[in-house]
């Protein structure tokens, strides 16, 4: 009898054991409503997760905030999120790890424009000299501005920043005139040049200093890196798919709320990046304009802060 006790122990262990080794693996992705997750969107709805064998759960966050709480609280896996980030998260040890480009601003196709209001009289860089410019400080909104009209010709003391850290405000700030410019990232830029603003800058000449990033934690990509590779396999294939035809998504541009309604049917999707992350140089510009601002104290590694291994 003990002997059949042990055997029927020792099999339900065995038997659980082998339940938990083949449980799909999950990946829960904080996103925010921005174009950057579309490929993520249509791996979703084309079921290419499930082909790849991971199971992804798509957490909606209304902010940067709200997005970098759960992270840090362990409520998900995954984001999109840009350098300047990661450098932050990162700045008193490895937290999260860049793995792949979600974004990147082409010579086509803007990631960030500098908007003036039609009522400011600013057609070109040199009537943004001391005139506030709405963004987010201490972010990519803020890096991009100063990067933008650096490589443009202003010095550093004829940039002034103005706090509005919400884009619907800066929108909103913009249209009434209240306003004269904002930095805002594309669509929501073309969205106020289509309600009378005027495109002063964007990043199309400046590429490299504008993008954002698929960013795991390091305990997640620690203890489940084939998960990884599976969802970064499935974002690939919608990435191929979506520059193959880039009309055939509207659908779930206006569901996600990925473009703003009166774009829809107009505006044209950017190509989106083949399997890359940022290179040191683009690392370590965002890591010198943070220390400049001293928004770090001290350096932040590349290694291990970005890590293409993981891409297929």
């Amino acid at each position: 009898m003990k002997k059949l006790l042990l055997t029927l122990v020792l099999a339900l262990g065995l038997g659980a054991c082998a339940s938990t080794a083949t449980e799909t693996p999950v990946v829960r992705v904080g996103m925010l409503p921005v174009l950057d997750g579309l490929p993520i969107y249509v791996a979703q709805a084309e079921g290419y997760f499930s082909e790849e064998g991971v199971v992804v759960e798509i957490i909606p966050v209304g902010s940067a905030p709200e997005r970098d709480q759960l992270m840090q609280s362990r409520q998900i896996d995954a984001m999109i999120n840009e350098i300047v980030s990661v450098l932050f998260y990162n700045k008193d040890g490895i937290q999260v790890v860049a793995v792949r480009f979600a974004r990147t601003a082409t010579p086509d196709a803007p990631v960030f424009r500098i908007v003036a209001s039609a009522s400011s009289g600013i057609t070109d860089v040199a009537g943004l000299k001391g005139v506030p410019i709405g963004l987010s400080e201490g972010t990519v909104i803020e890096y991009t501005t100063d990067r933008m009209l650096e490589k443009a010709g202003l010095a550093p003391d004829e940039i002034v920043a103005l706090a509005v850290p919400k884009i619907a405000d800066r929108m909103n700030l913009l249209d009434s005139g209240q306003l004269d410019a904002a930095n805002l990232p594309d669509p929501a830029a073309s969205l106020a040049i289509l309600n009378g603003g005027v495109d002063v800058i964007d990043d199309t000449s400046y590429p490299e200093i504008s993008s954002s990033v698929i960013s795991f934690s390091k305990a997640y990509l620690d203890s489940n890196p084939e998960a990884a590779r599976a969802f970064l396999r499935a974002v690939e294939r919608a990435v191929d798919a979506i520059n193959a035809d880039r009309n055939a998504w509207e659908n779930l541009l206006g569901e996600q709320n990925l473009v703003p309604a009166p774009l829809l049917g107009t505006y044209q999707l950017p190509s989106y990046p083949a399997a890359s992350v940022p290179d040191e140089a683009q690392f370590n510009d965002a890591m010198s304009w943070a220390l400049d601002k001293g928004l770090l104290m001290g350096p932040v590694p590349y290694t291990g802060s970005v890590d293409a291994s993981f891409l297929p």
